[in-house]
């Protein structure tokens, strides 16, 4: 027995490679990385920053899009899955003010079909690209027998610098900041879980589309408009609004010995219909169609328990939170809605044990 007839293509690998070189060539613009996509590790000179910045930092996150990418199998569709991957790490090393530097990502399989880990891939440098981050390296692992043939998982890690001075780390919230939510595109990458079991027909029309390509929408990539933000507004806090929604990521841009608290207006922005229909599969996973839209759009209305779980798992609608001083608030959602990044007052910040209440 030879490698291939346990499981593992080696000549698959190579030409899945091949594609990837070329898609991590389209996100390399600077002269910082100092070698090409296939040595042992990626290598990036950090020289400019510590010419520019008096005290550089390098700030990590890693994630991965979780089951999301079941959805990403029914509709074999999978370039989208790639940029919310690599949305869900630069979103939230965005939280600290941190520019992103590079990004690799982590690929694991059954069997490799080298045109299905090129497509995945593809949607990472377009996220890379889009964010300013080098696809820098990553890893293809190739496990029969331990994953269907067939399914995929994907991970990655974002790093990005900041100079320390500039850190956004919370210490700037005060009583009477005002919240400002920028709209996601959708779900994003969190309560799939949740959404496969209530909405399990992909093909449902949906405003014209089947359900599976509606649920496919990517995570929003934030970073530019908050870079441009910060050049001109001082951001108070930020938090990405991924697994645990309002209740555990708003809180988590106050400090940690802080006496502040957030509260959220409902109905302060426009909710997208989506969230309605799978507040109504929650309650009635058989119906569809404009009787599910208004049954989702009642329950969120009216009730409690609905609500309260919809705003403990889902963004519904707002992807990514700013504290900022009242003064700016205007000039913000202003700048935001210009760059297409719709942008609504959502809040305040009151004193108050870590939490966050809806009026």
């Amino acid at each position: 027995m030879d490698y291939k007839q346990a499981g593992v293509d080696i000549e698959e690998g190579y030409r899945a490679v091949t594609q990837y070189r070329e898609y991590s060539a389209k996100t390399i613009a600077t002269g910082a990385v100092l070698n090409g996509l296939g040595s042992f590790a990626g290598m990036y000179s950090l020289k400019e920053y510590f010419t520019a910045m008096e005290e550089p930092v390098l700030v990590s996150g890693t994630d991965g899009v979780g089951t999301k990418l079941d959805i990403a199998f029914q509709m074999n569709k999978f370039d989208t899955v790639g940029i919310d991957c690599v949305a869900m790490c630069v979103n939230d090393i965005m939280c600290h003010g941190a520019r992103p530097l590079f990004f690799l990502d982590y690929l694991a399989c059954g069997k490799l079909d080298a045109n299905v880990a090129a497509e995945i891939v593809k949607g990472v440098a377009i996220g890379c690209c889009e964010t300013g981050s080098v696809l820098l390296g990553g890893e293809t692992a190739e496990m029969p027998g331990f994953y269907e043939p067939g399914k995929y998982d994907i991970a990655g890690f974002s790093v990005g610098i900041v100079d320390r001075k500039k850190i956004v780390d919370g210490a700037k919230i005060r009583e009477g900041d005002i919240l400002v939510g920028i709209a996601s595109s959708g779900p994003h990458s969190n309560g799939y879980s949740l959404i496969r079991k209530v909405l399990p027909d992909m093909s449902e029309d949906f405003g014209g589309m089947p359900m599976g390509m509606v649920l496919l929408e990517p995570t929003r990539l934030y970073t530019k408009p908050i870079l441009s933000l910060m050049e001109k507004i001082d951001i108070h806090g930020m938090a990405h609004i991924t697994g645990g929604s309002f209740y555990e990521n708003i809180p988590r841009m106050f400090p940690g010995d802080s006496s502040l608290s957030a509260v959220i207006r409902e109905w302060s922005w426009t909710i997208p219909p989506v969230f309605a229909r799978i507040a109504a599969g929650c309650y009635n996973a058989g119906c569809s169609g404009p009787i599910a839209q208004k049954l989702g759009s009642d329950l969120l209305q009216n009730d409690a328990a609905m609500k309260q779980q919809m705003f403990s798992v889902f963004n519904m609608g707002i992807g990514f939170v700013l504290a900022l001083a009242p003064e700016n608030t205007r000039l913000a959602i202003e700048l935001l809605d210009g760059m297409g990044f719709p942008a609504w007052e959502i809040g305040h910040v009151t004193t108050g044990k870590r939490e966050l209440r809806f009026v």
